[in-house]
């Protein structure tokens, strides 16, 4: 695994990757944490695919002296992929990550060829900071024990007023109005026993898409690449190959990345 670093609009912005045969996939954190979350995915994901995940500007190893709104983080996201020189690229996003990189796509839809949004937020049916509390903490049973330690690490390297700026920007965001305007390939994934998206809006989210399709991973609540690493490494790898006779999913070939 390979730790890159590239300045973006006077920003370093931090980076780590495993080769792999392409198209590269790019993970995408959630409101106030970084790419430690993805790190067992990318080593499950690497030897299939190239597999990179970044901090956002501000968080983990990422500098960051302004706190960014959702859409300049979606803006520096696509000027790191140039900067690294990465184009037509599978995103993938992991809860606030999904809004991220829906915006992103929105917005720069030539950079981007395919999308995996893996517990997309916010449910509009919570959309309010108790709501969403009373939903992480039915959550937090069904994750993993460590994953405790590495978010409490990731806000305290954030600072306490970047992570409630990230999750404020979560909860302002309307996904659901963004969702439609998706031109290319989505894969959406929902954890089974993930109480921060319920199957109801993992649905809903699938049918605003124009290209969307659903899978649920079953033992697992709303950080799937950390609790079930192969299993979403198995489901992204599928989302990549060409499904029948004469089919094509959209997504680049092994020529996908540029440098």
């Amino acid at each position: 695994m390979q730790r890159i670093t590239v300045t973006v609009s006077g920003r370093p912005m931090v980076a780590w990757r495993v080769s792999g045969p392409g198209p590269p996939v790019v993970c995408v954190h959630g409101a106030g944490v970084s790419s430690r979350e993805f790190l067992p995915f990318l080593e499950a994901l690497g030897p299939r695919r190239e597999a990179w995940t970044v901090d956002l500007p501000g968080f983990g190893a990422s500098d960051g002296t302004a706190d960014l709104g959702l859409r300049a983080l979606a803006d520096a996201l696509v000027e790191w992929l140039a900067a690294v020189g990465l184009d037509h690229v599978v995103l993938l996003g992991g809860s606030f990550g999904c809004q991220v990189v829906v915006d992103a796509v929105v917005r720069h839809p030539g950079r981007i060829a395919g999308l995996v949004l893996v517990g997309p937020v916010v449910d509009p049916a919570a959309r309010g900071f108790l709501r969403q509390l009373l939903r992480w903490l039915r959550n937090a049973p069904h994750e993993r024990l460590p994953m405790a330690a590495l978010n409490l690490a990731d806000y305290r390297d954030a600072g306490g007023r970047r992570v409630v700026g990230a999750f404020a920007e979560s909860l302002r965001d309307r996904i659901e109005d963004k969702l439609p305007h998706v031109v290319v390939p989505t894969l959406v994934v929902r954890g089974a026993q993930d109480r921060m998206v319920p199957q109801q809006w993992a649905e809903e989210v699938t049918r605003l898409l124009p290209a969307g399709r659903l899978t649920v991973v079953e033992q697992s609540g709303h950080m799937v690449p950390y609790r079930q690493a192969h299993a979403l490494a198995g489901l992204v790898s599928d989302f990549l190959v060409p499904q029948g006779p004469g089919a094509t999913t959209g997504l680049p070939d092994e020529g996908g990345s540029a440098r």
